[in-house]
């Protein structure tokens, strides 16, 4: 018997955390492949510090991209909003070692006379959906996520000039009967500009806004409140903590709510199956509950370097579904192709629209028009509903 009172917590982390600024520049530059050409072949790594930013990796596709990488991490960092003396856009190193992807990768990888396009490694993904909040994401997640854009929006409005880049969430939400109705406890971090500024201060800058974005009666007098818990924070970002990408996968995922498959997604063109296979199993497990077939869904898939056809597809509607689980598993294989080529002519995965990802979550978004986040369309449930 699932249990159904509980208290259950997720964080998320803004997009100046160092982290996320490393998967921000590693997505901008596979953007930047991908504009020019959309079959680049993208592997992107970065790593950030105090004033310097270095960034490796394979790549495979135009050459003068390769003459403006320092200037896309710049545009990055400019924009997240770092101009500090310990990390600033116009003054801070770039590195580039970006090299020639590897041939023995390539092989595996490209289609041939005799072989579909393969999977660029060997791992498992993992999607996931649940009727929690309307974009069908676990509600901790989703909040926590909506709580740090809210405070990065005023930020760069200039509306609260105090707030800097760097800031984690973290909330614990109370579960009656199987739905999320309250906040237990919050906990909220936030680099701020003056170093006079007690917690107390930050909380009343803060608190407006986090009480704008939750559900109306989730704080209460029970709500137990962790606002810069350490005192101030005013050295923040790589300047404060180094950062790397793929460092934050639960952050992009589901919150931990569901499983997470072996690898990260930033800075990964979409033969990599460790994204497109992951979007794919977000956008199937998505249209299952969008469908009503179940409230609940876990969607596994498995993949062998070069090799076309998934290795395993797995179903689990948790106890929730009003169709069985197999025949979910023989709907999907029906409808949707997923080969390496199959989820990215499907989703058309093969765009730069991947630099507004990095922060923010991968998932729980609203699709956009120039195909954006297309993981997040509900347009297989009637297909689906007919093939069960």
């Amino acid at each position: 018997m699932t249990r159904q009172n509980y208290l259950f917590t997720s964080e998320s982390v803004s997009e100046g955390h160092p982290d996320k600024v490393c998967d921000r520049i590693s997505d901008a530059v596979l953007d930047a492949f991908l504009a020019e050409e959309p079959q680049a072949r993208v592997a992107c790594e970065t790593f950030a510090t105090t004033n310097r930013v270095i960034i490796g990796g394979e790549v495979r596709g135009s050459k003068s991209v390769m003459d403006r990488v320092a200037d896309i991490a710049r545009e990055c960092v400019r924009d997240i909003g770092y101009a500090q003396d310990g990390f600033h856009w116009e003054n801070l190193t770039v590195d580039n070692y970006l090299h020639e992807q590897s041939a023995h990768i390539a092989q595996g990888v490209d289609a041939g006379d005799n072989k579909d396009e393969g999977a660029g490694d060997q791992g498992i993904m993992f999607g996931y959906a649940v009727n929690e909040t309307e974009h069908l994401m676990p509600a901790p997640v989703h909040y926590a996520h909506a709580i740090l854009r809210r405070l990065a929006e005023v930020r760069k409005s200039g509306a609260e000039p105090e707030l800097e880049p760097d800031a984690k969430s973290q909330l614990t939400l109370r579960y009656v009967n199987g739905v999320p109705v309250g906040v237990a406890a919050l906990v909220l971090s936030t680099q701020h500009r003056s170093e006079d500024l007690t917690s107390a201060d930050v909380r009343t800058i803060v608190e407006p806004y986090i009480r704008e974005v939750l559900p109306e009666g989730w704080l209460d007098a029970d709500t137990v409140w962790h606002v810069n818990p350490t005192g101030k924070f005013v050295i923040g970002g790589p300047d404060g903590d180094a950062g790397l990408t793929g460092r934050k996968i639960i952050v992009d995922t589901y919150g931990g709510a569901a499983p997470h498959g072996g690898g990260a997604f930033s800075g990964k063109d979409p033969t990599k199956v460790d994204r497109s296979a992951a979007y794919a199993a977000r956008y199937l497990a998505k249209n299952v509950v969008a469908s009503g077939m179940a409230s609940r869904c876990t969607i596994q898939l498995s993949y062998a370097i070069g090799i076309a056809e998934p290795q395993s597809l797995y179903v689990d509607t948790h106890g929730t579904g009003h169709v069985d689980d197999a025949a979910i598993e023989r709907a999907i294989r029906d409808t949707m192709s997923l080969t390496p080529r199959g989820i990215r002519e499907h989703l058309q995965l093969n765009k730069p629209v991947y630099q507004r990802t990095a922060a923010y979550g991968h998932f729980g978004r609203a699709p956009d028009a120039d195909g954006g986040f297309s993981w997040e369309k509900t347009d297989l449930v009637e297909t689906l509903k007919k093939a069960v």
